[in-house]
């Protein structure tokens, strides 16, 4: 009995001592890919750097500041608390740098960029005012534009905001229109997304019952999404198969017909 516990304690010993350098092996290879991915990115950033410097026109500067503040806002993937902080900061700043030419020459588009990109990083910093504030004039944007699919994700995100600070029924009306626009112009995507965000929000209000029913028409319009691309692909495969079934037959009616005109020739010349 003794014996049959000491070889089955000895061989959960031994697969935990498995297990603990498996998962020290991973998390080694997790580092040095993110090692690479930061040199990756402190390339790119240098490389914009010397564009920006070579730039005469200034029209021409705010898309860079935007592509390097867009380098910096892949924060998420910095371990290091103070290290994603400066990240945060200079995703910012250079997104300050970029607001400034996108005003100077009146580009609502690069503006609307620029302001998702701020409330993404406050966000991110739990500063909800200003985050709040840079999503509204997004909205505001996105409204004068008539542009409904922007005008869907800036509610979402404003409703997100308003989760955090414990604004839950704003929260569900901005989610309500998002809704309602997506419904109206037949966006099934959006609609997917409002409605995984109505079972987040649900969730944080305790309403399980609410977020279960939300999650349910998510993973719904999701998997209708899904049917439908493969519809497409599908038809999109046979249409390809019958036009290269088409080009054979043409190819071959072609060369039985160059057949005759030969044959015909020769019997003509005998």
């Amino acid at each position: 009995m003794f014996t049959f516990f000491t070889k089955r304690l000895l061989l959960l010993i031994f697969f935990l001592l498995c297990f603990r350098a498996s998962f020290a092996m991973i998390n080694k290879i997790d580092t040095l890919e993110l090692k690479e991915q930061q040199k990756a990115r402190i390339s790119t950033v240098d490389s914009l750097k010397q564009e920006l410097d070579a730039i005469v026109d200034d029209s021409l500067k705010a898309p860079i500041y935007t592509q390097i503040a867009s380098e910096y806002i892949k924060y998420d993937t910095v371990r290091n608390k103070k290290q994603r902080h400066v990240y945060q900061n200079l995703a910012i700043s250079n997104t300050m740098s970029a607001i400034h030419y996108y005003s100077k020459y009146d580009d609502t588009t690069g503006l609307r960029v620029s302001f998702d990109m701020l409330t993404k990083v406050y966000h991110a910093q739990h500063k909800y005012t200003q985050a709040k504030w840079f999503i509204l004039q997004s909205n505001t944007l996105s409204r004068a534009k008539n542009d409904n699919p922007n005008i869907i994700s800036s509610l979402i995100e404003l409703s997100s905001i308003k989760s955090d600070i414990k604004d839950y029924k704003l929260a569900i009306r901005d989610l309500n229109e998002a809704l309602t626009i997506s419904t109206k112009n037949h966006y099934p995507k959006q609609e997917s997304q409002v409605q995984l965000h109505y079972a987040l929000l649900y969730n944080v209000m305790k309403d399980y019952t609410k977020a279960t029913i939300a999650l349910k028409r998510h993973n719904a319009i999701d998997d209708s999404i899904k049917r439908d691309e493969e519809a497409k692909m599908m038809a999109k495969l046979n249409m390809k198969d019958s036009l290269q079934l088409m080009k054979k037959k043409l190819y071959i009616i072609g060369n039985k017909k160059s057949y005759k005109i030969s044959s015909s020739k020769r019997i003509a010349s005998l």
